[in-house]
């Protein structure tokens, strides 16, 4: 079973960067999205970014130009660099894998399986 693990998290002033980094236990599959969402409280959880297993990412629309997902397979890491950072980015961010058997899926329409335990976004005004 695929575990996920993030780290990166903390608190920040508003205009500030973090870089977020999940760590991925194994990568079996040939396709696959991998993505990053996060939950605001007493919301549910929203999709943020998505990177297929070829390299194309999405983004929603809030973060665009600001948010830039990635991957390493050589090292089995999601890594989310945000920049710009706006107190409406305050959340707990998960990352998310799924693996697929369609040739092409639309990631941020995917059902996700995998999520690790969050890491929490503070980005004070």
């Amino acid at each position: 079973e695929v575990q996920l693990l993030e780290s990166g998290g903390g608190s920040v002033q508003a205009g500030g960067s973090l870089t977020l980094s999940c760590a991925i236990s194994e990568q079996k599959y040939n396709r696959y999205c991998l993505g990053w969402f996060r939950q605001f409280p007493g919301k549910e959880r929203e999709g943020v970014a998505f990177i297929t297993y070829d390299g194309t990412p999405t983004y929603a629309d809030s973060v665009k130009g600001r948010f830039t997902i990635t991957k390493d397979n050589d090292t089995n890491t999601l890594q989310l660099q945000m920049v710009n950072l706006k107190p409406e980015d305050s959340a707990m961010y998960y990352c998310a894998a799924q693996a697929h058997y369609a040739p092409r899926v639309v990631c941020f329409d995917l059902i996700y399986g995998y999520y690790g335990p969050g890491t929490q976004v503070t980005v004070s005004s």
